[in-house]
């Protein structure tokens, strides 16, 4: 099905900016609470939120098979489970309704009021009900760093990092919207002189630069998704805070993995912009050395050139960005990922949402967690008010952002941010 809304030629009869974020061409999907208190599902372009449900009852999508409530409710996960043919015809008809050529809704005043919300008039809400949540460990100058800080630069990658996607089952019941504040999570650390663990909040409170792909229903128990399939069943993408709070994390991840450091809070940007509208920034991953196992191998250009950043603003100041690095840098594919995920025959169901890990690029100003900017904060970041960081502050927010840009168009993700509140009493 040829991909209309991707033409970089087509305008919009909206008032969008230039340099926006969520041209015509992007169509995201999201969920959010209108100026009329109703939850519903919508798009965006520039900075009008578009209320599918309504576009869907006034009869814009004749034609297109849907259910009459497939927008009238408070997650995209039925929408998703639907499936590629329907997101695309779906996403086309926007473009098609909000070309600047096309009159029809343009002239019809009474629509557009039921239809057209500026960003201000809504609330945007969590974009899935996020059944299962996998973080991955995909980003071998990440692993890389991480293992030379913890043991050595000789043994920084374990045996098997080269050879499987890592990841772990994390906690889907505390992934949160951007712009909803996160407390300061207390809980036991390293002993000292003593033996007696230390307790309390978190000293080493962490953001970690990540994105996250949502998926639709790929497999029954017991089959797998081969790696020629994977991407059709991938839905789109969001960015992605792992908070991570490193001292508690440092104590009890022996032997079982991130636990209290990691469940208090993940932060997820509210548009999931489609693999679709990424098409024209696929580009080749790393060199994969030695070469992956059959079952993992894919095709050329399986990564995404997406332009991330990430910064930090204390309470009553200016923003400082700390970090700047590319989704391309994975070294393990969404696609590697997917079809890792279910070659033991794991089921995966719509709304479920896949982790990148930190990701990490080659220079100092490209890590993506303040663990690798401050070297464990032997090195502290300084900010443009003068203050200092090693690690994340109370109060202070920290703002992801990423997009992708070539000569003819900007795809864009918006914000992904979150306020550190200090740890509850105990």
């Amino acid at each position: 099905m040829p991909l209309t809304a991707n033409d970089p030629s087509r305008k919009t009869w909206l008032d969008t900016p230039s340099n926006t974020d969520f041209p015509i061409q992007n169509i995201p999907f999201g969920v959010f609470l209108t100026r009329d208190d109703i939850i519903t599902i919508g798009t965006r372009i520039g900075d009008y939120a578009i209320d599918l449900g309504a576009l869907h009852q006034l009869g814009y999508f004749k034609g297109i098979d849907l259910t009459d409530d497939i927008f009238l409710q408070d997650s995209l996960n039925d929408f998703i489970a639907d499936g590629r043919k329907t997101w695309r015809l779906v996403r086309n008809r926007i473009s098609d309704l909000f070309l600047e050529s096309n009159e029809t809704l343009k002239n019809n005043m009474e629509h557009r009021q039921k239809v057209l919300f500026t960003m201000n008039e809504v609330e945007m809400q969590l974009p899935v009900d996020v059944g299962d949540y996998t973080d991955f460990y995909a980003s071998k100058e990440h692993a890389f760093n991480v293992g030379s800080l913890f043991r050595d630069p000789e043994n920084a990658l374990l045996p098997n990092w080269l050879h499987i996607p890592i990841g772990y089952h994390g906690r889907s019941s505390s992934i949160i919207p951007s712009g909803t504040p996160i407390r300061r999570p207390i809980g036991q650390t390293k002993p000292g002189d003593y033996a007696i663990p230390g307790f309390g909040p978190t000293k080493l409170l962490d953001f970690e630069l990540e994105m996250a792909f949502i998926t639709t229903d790929s497999n029954d128990l017991g089959k797998r998704v081969p790696i020629a399939e994977a991407e059709s069943y991938i839905f789109g993408l969001v960015l992605f805070n792992d908070w991570s709070a490193r001292d508690i994390q440092a104590w009890e991840y022996v032997p079982l993995g991130p636990f209290l450091g990691k469940s208090f809070a993940s932060t997820i940007s509210p548009w999931i912009v489609t693999l679709d509208a990424l098409e024209a920034f696929k580009v080749e991953g790393p060199v994969q050395n030695p070469e992956p196992l059959p079952y993992l191998k894919h095709g050329k250009k399986k990564n995404y050139d997406i332009k991330l950043e990430a910064s930090i603003m204390p309470e009553g100041g200016e923003e400082t960005m700390v970090s700047k690095s590319n989704f391309k840098y994975m070294y393990w594919s969404m696609a590697q990922q997917l079809t890792h995920h279910t070659v033991n025959g794991c089921n995966v169901r719509s709304g479920d949402m896949m982790g990148s890990g930190t990701i990490s690029g080659p220079t100092k100003d490209s890590y993506g967690s303040m663990l690798e900017l401050t070297w464990k904060g032997k090195n502290p970041i300084k900010l443009n008010d003068g203050s200092e960081r090693k690690f994340i502050n109370d109060n202070d927010t920290v703002i992801l952002r990423g997009y992708c840009q070539n000569e003819k168009v900007r795809i864009g993700f918006g914000e992904c941010s979150g306020k550190v509140l200090p740890a509850h009493p105990f």
